[in-house]
């Protein structure tokens, strides 16, 4: 599993990239298609035609970080083709990044606090 900055934003670009991009080209689109500004501390993971590769764009304050990664034997777990983008809970992102279905992921609000019986 990757450290991603706290609090940042995680965007999950839906439609399929052209993987031959690189860094530049992938925070163009994330600028011109999503709307975002890749160099504001977002984090934008986009999708190959084919379900088993990644690639995450990240600003790290000095340059842009781009993270890629390739299921063997597996595939990850993508929500629907669509033209768009998800907003990502840092579990669900994990989870996504690790090859298991996010969307079976839920995130606690809280942690509960053990009761005492009198």
């Amino acid at each position: 599993m990757i450290a991603l900055p706290a609090g940042a934003r995680i965007l999950l670009a839906s439609k399929p990239v052209d993987f031959r991009k690189g860094a530049h080209g992938l925070a163009a689109l994330a600028a011109e298609v999503l709307g975002e500004n890749p160099f504001s501390g977002v984090v934008v993971v986009f999708r190959s035609k084919r379900a088993d590769r990644i690639k995450v764009l990240i600003w790290d304050g000095s340059g842009l970080v781009l993270i890629w990664k390739r299921l063997e034997g597996n595939s990850f777990r993508w929500p629907p083709v669509v033209d768009g983008v998800l907003r990502l809970k840092p579990v669900e992102f994990a989870a996504l990044f690790d090859g298991i279905d996010w969307r079976r992921v839920q995130a606690t609000s809280e942690i509960p606090t053990p009761s005492v019986p009198a």
